[in-house]
């Protein structure tokens, strides 16, 4: 069963759940969502927020940049990105994925990859906002679990490391 639902600020959360029972599990998660400042879409609700896009991605410690930049131009890379600070991450079409995952390990390069969906925007998530955002994300992971979830919002773990950081500050005076 797919499940996609919203949430409140623009937040777009992707989930396929596995269930037995459909008519427990959708109330289940509309009553999380309610309780937490989301609300449950009606199926595809959430779709136009994401495309199928392959992604692939290569540790820094394996890989020269530059080399690694140039056969990812030759092999036809949507878009390259070093911005991380562990891994290079690419972008390719899902019908060259293949492709493109065995020219670069041709090249030398250790390969790890999926074809899955990735939100065509981001929204940045900050404030209550994150914590909200983080109180239901852990509630649905304990009442569901986690067999697939897709979301459209920048990563939040800097924010949720400051909370920590000020609550060790806290507790510490």
């Amino acid at each position: 069963m797919k499940i996609m639902f919203n949430k409140t600020h623009g937040i777009a959360l992707y989930r396929k759940i596995m269930t037995d029972n459909k008519k427990r599990t959708v109330p289940d998660i509309r009553h999380i969502m309610s309780k937490n400042g989301g609300n449950l879409g009606e199926s595809g609700c959430v779709n136009w927020m994401f495309e199928k896009k392959g992604t692939i991605t290569i540790s820094k410690d394996e890989a020269d940049e530059d080399s690694l930049f140039e056969s990812a131009l030759d092999l036809g890379v949507d878009d390259f990105n070093s911005d991380d600070d562990d891994v290079f991450e690419m972008s390719i079409d899902p019908d060259n994925f293949g492709e493109v995952s065995k020219g670069l390990e041709s090249a030398g390069f250790n390969v790890e990859g999926e074809v899955g969906l990735v939100p065509i925007n981001t929204v940045k998530v900050d404030g209550g906002n994150a914590s909200q955002l983080l109180k239901l994300l852990e509630l649905l992971e304990e009442n569901l679990g986690n067999v697939n979830t897709v979301q459209n919002f920048r990563n939040i773990l800097p924010y949720y490391q400051h909370l920590n950081k000020l609550a060790e500050s806290y507790f510490d005076n």
